[in-house]
């Protein structure tokens, strides 16, 4: 069984950020949840807390999320990916998907939550499907 001990979230939206935060916590209690609002933050936590696993926005402040995915996956490949973005659009899934992305989800969907801890779930049974 695969455990996620760390996890870190890029998003430059606090308020959305402190919800993904606080739902991850309350879920899965025993997981340390890091934070940053942009890319240079973003890579110094990466390098300093080790993640298991990241989510990152596309839009974010300095690089986007899409370039980060791709450093991400050179340097760390067995760091899981996510992109969580109000930009659903095909050309970004593509994209996400180019650069190295694990997975694509879309904030503004209904059951966006339940996805992500469904996917978490999935990851530490080891049956995490492919996106």
């Amino acid at each position: 069984m695969s455990k996620i001990h760390r996890t870190l979230i890029v998003e430059d939206n606090a308020t959305f950020r402190q919800i993904l935060v606080n739902l991850l916590s309350y879920q899965f209690p025993l997981m340390e949840v890091a934070e940053a609002e942009d890319s240079l933050e973003a890579f110094k936590i990466i390098h300093e807390f080790s993640p298991d696993i990241i989510f990152f926005d596309i839009k974010l402040p300095g690089e986007s999320g899409l370039e980060l995915t791709k450093k991400v996956k050179i340097a760390y490949p067995d760091i899981v990916v996510v992109i969580l973005t109000s930009y659903d659009m095909p050309e970004y899934r593509k994209a996400a998907t180019q650069y190295g992305a694990d997975y694509f989800f879309s904030k503004g969907s209904p059951s966006v939550a339940n996805s992500v801890l469904a996917l978490i779930e999935d990851i530490l049974s080891g049956a995490a499907p492919s996106n």
